[in-house]
Parts: structure tokens; sequence; C-alpha cells
């Protein structure tokens, strides 16, 4: 949803920096020197937000693991519901802004998946997905053990989901915008809550079920 939806609103990639910095190059070799600074912010607000999110997820850690990811989310909400609510005003006069705060979210986003995945999950660009894909498929023809085979099956199955889930946000958020715009953020700022919220219950749901297993053990009347 970001991509698109940044794409479409302010003609700037959002959601990766590869091409920001290939393009960063290409200005200062011909001394664009302004029009490559702002290339230059583009990939350090996306390093920044991940730099952020690493040091949340670091001090949370030491009070609470499982909390680790609820600060950066929150922040990252946060911004993408700011975005989308003044998007007509910043579109009007710098739409460097939006693409900046588009790039410090989604490097939040790269950074927390990454690093609460371990390194096995990256949700903000398809390329690493793909390649992961492609590798993985071809180890499929090698590996004859139930056991590898199993969890080859398991990593393909979670990346053909992500890679289905960027395809779906995208396609939808095409559609949406050109009826409330930049609005679509706002969206994804609720999807987000929506999904800590959820998580929040199922953890509590599973704490009962414990407790209730716990004390069924523990009550006399139920040794035979």
């Amino acid at each position: 949803m970001v991509n698109v939806g940044g794409f479409l609103a302010v003609q700037r990639l959002t959601t990766n920096v590869t091409g920001h910095f290939a393009f960063f190059v290409d200005e200062v070799y011909k001394m664009n020197l302004w029009q490559g600074l702002i290339y230059f912010l583009y990939i350090f607000f996306f390093f920044l937000g991940s730099f952020v999110a690493g040091l949340l997820v670091e001090l949370v850690a030491k009070e609470n693991e499982r909390l680790i990811y609820v600060a950066p989310v929150v922040i990252e909400s946060a911004i993408l519901l700011m975005v989308g609510i003044l998007f007509s005003h910043l579109a009007r006069d710098s739409p460097d802004v939006i693409a900046c705060c588009l790039l410090f979210a989604m490097g939040m986003q790269n950074s927390l998946v990454t690093t609460i995945s371990n390194s096995v999950v990256r949700t903000t660009h398809l390329t690493g997905l793909f390649t992961d894909l492609g590798i993985e498929l071809s180890q499929l023809l090698f590996y004859k053990s139930r056991q590898h085979k199993q969890k080859l099956f398991a990593s393909i199955r979670l990346r053909l989901t992500i890679i289905s889930f960027f395809f779906f946000g995208g396609v939808i958020t095409g559609i949406v915008y050109s009826y409330i715009g930049l609005y679509v953020l706002v969206i994804a700022s609720a999807l987000l809550i929506g999904g800590l919220i959820y998580d929040n219950i199922k953890f509590r749901i599973i704490q009962l079920k414990r407790r209730w297993r716990s004390m069924e053990t523990d009550d006399p009347g139920n040794l035979n």
C-alpha cells in the first residue's frame, strides 16, 4: 500500500533505496548537487528508520521481549496516519517531505521484521523475496529427506504469502487511490494498529488457556 500510494502521490519509490542510490550517483556525476542531495536524503531516511527501529528493539528487549515490536509499529502507524491526513498540504509545498517520511517508516518496517524473524523475512520490497524463493524452489530438486522438504515447503509458503499480500495490497491501493488519494495510508495505519490489537488479544487467550490447563493439572480431583 505504501509502495503504490507513495508512487502515485509523489512519483517516488518509498519502500526501498536501490533505485535512489543509482539516481544519486547519476545526479552527482552530472553535478546536479541539489537533486543529488535529495536522493541522498531518501537513502538516509530509510537508513535512519532502520536504525531507530533497531535501537527501540534493543531498548525494549531489556524490559520485555514480547513488546519489542510495539513501539516501532506505533511510530510507523503514526507516520502513515500523519502523511495520509496532511497529504494535500505537503504535496503542494514539498512532496520530498512525504517521500522522506514514508522511507523512514519503511526503513522501520524492514528493520523490525528482519530483526524479529532472525533475517528470514523482509516485507518492504520483493527483490530479496524472489531471490530466496528461487533458491528454495531449486533446493527442492536436491533435498530428499522429509524433514528438509517440510522445512522448505514452510518457507516457500511464507514467501508466497508475503508476495501475494504485497501484490493485492498494491492492486487495492491503486483502485482506492483514485477515490480517496493518499488517505489510503490511513487504512494502512489502521491495519498496523489492528495487528497489534489482534496480537494482544491472541496472547491473552493463550495465557488464559495455559492457566486453565495448569489449574486442571493441579486439581487433585482430576488425578486418577
